[in-house]
């Protein structure tokens, strides 16, 4: 099978590397001929534009910087769609926006192209070493047919949903490591200028009940469920500890935005009365303000912790 490839920066060289290694013929492109080179040296062909990548293969991948770059190359005057033919496949494995790859996809499926958004977690370290998640949202019969090419890209394929899914599921969880990402430093700050040597700090943090457990797993418990009674720690408690390391950032003239954000939030949910039941009930005033509820089967979810348990 000849695979195409375009987008051949960090993440993507090394992700049209292991496709290479994988058995698969390549034809490659990229803006800067020169990022082809080590591709070229080792047998890959070079089309001078995505037209050409896609005239020559029968799947094509691009791993692009965001939405603008991947709809030119999609939709431009010499981009993929002037040179797919019907039965052909596209996957995004680019971080874009799903609403693009949406209309993409209607705009292909026109032509009797597949279209299938793959976005990818695990950074450049990941692409090296195939420890990736490819996040794939468009039909899962084409998923299926094409899950060994994607399986020589990274070890963690899986199908998400409809086109666009695999783009939401992305968005989800890098806005979540960045807001994370923020807390920590708002919370570490504040421990170090309480006193506590940093690498001591990070030391016990990692220990406790948090540092022990997968982010996501923390929605398992109640959250997904629905069911917040009885407590794993209750809601007064959670208030109570939140206020007090607000106090400890006032005297000790630390910012803590986002904590006093978390402080408003347990507050509110407090004032409805509900103190006495878990702590994560609070996560309730989001689903309201969203207007959705955040609801899985309590069979369905013990079934997809068996298959994949969470961190001890």
């Amino acid at each position: 099978m000849k695979v195409g490839f375009i987008g051949l920066g960090i993440m993507g060289h090394s992700m049209a590397s292991n496709i290479r290694q994988g058995g698969y013929e390549l034809v490659v492109h990229d803006i800067r001929k020169e990022a082809a080179a080590p591709h070229l040296a080792a047998g890959a062909a070079w089309a001078d534009m995505p037209r050409g990548v896609a005239e020559a293969a029968e799947v094509v991948f691009t791993s692009l910087p965001g939405p603008a770059e991947v709809e030119t190359v999609a939709l431009g005057d010499e981009g993929l769609l002037a040179g797919m033919s019907p039965g052909k496949v596209y996957f995004d494995l680019s971080t874009s926006s799903p609403a693009l790859i949406r209309r993409i996809h209607a705009v292909f499926a026109a032509r009797g192209v597949h279209v299938l958004d793959a976005p990818v977690s695990g950074g450049p370290r990941g692409a090296r070493t195939r420890k990736l998640a490819l996040w794939v949202g468009g039909d899962e019969r084409v998923f299926l047919r094409y899950k060994p090419l994607l399986d020589a890209i990274g070890d963690q394929a899986i199908h998400v949903g409809p086109v666009g899914a695999g783009s939401v599921a992305k968005l989800v969880h890098n806005c979540a490591g960045y807001a994370i990402q923020t807390v920590l430093a708002e919370v570490f700050t504040l421990g170090v200028k309480a006193g506590v040597e940093p690498l001591a700090l990070w030391q016990a943090v990692r220990q406790g009940a948090l540092g022990r457990q997968r982010i996501f797993d923390r929605l398992t418990d109640q959250f997904l469920l629905g069911k917040y009674e009885p407590p794993t720690f209750a809601l007064r408690l959670a208030h109570k500890d939140v206020s007090l390391a607000t106090a400890l950032g006032r005297e000790y003239s630390v910012p803590m935005r986002l904590a006093n954000l978390a402080l408003e939030e347990l507050t509110e949910a407090l004032n409805r009365g509900w103190g006495d039941r878990d702590s994560r009930v609070a996560m309730v005033l989001q689903e309201e303000r969203a207007g959705v509820q955040v609801r899985v089967d309590e069979t369905r979810l013990r079934e997809a912790l068996d298959r994949d348990p969470p961190a001890a």
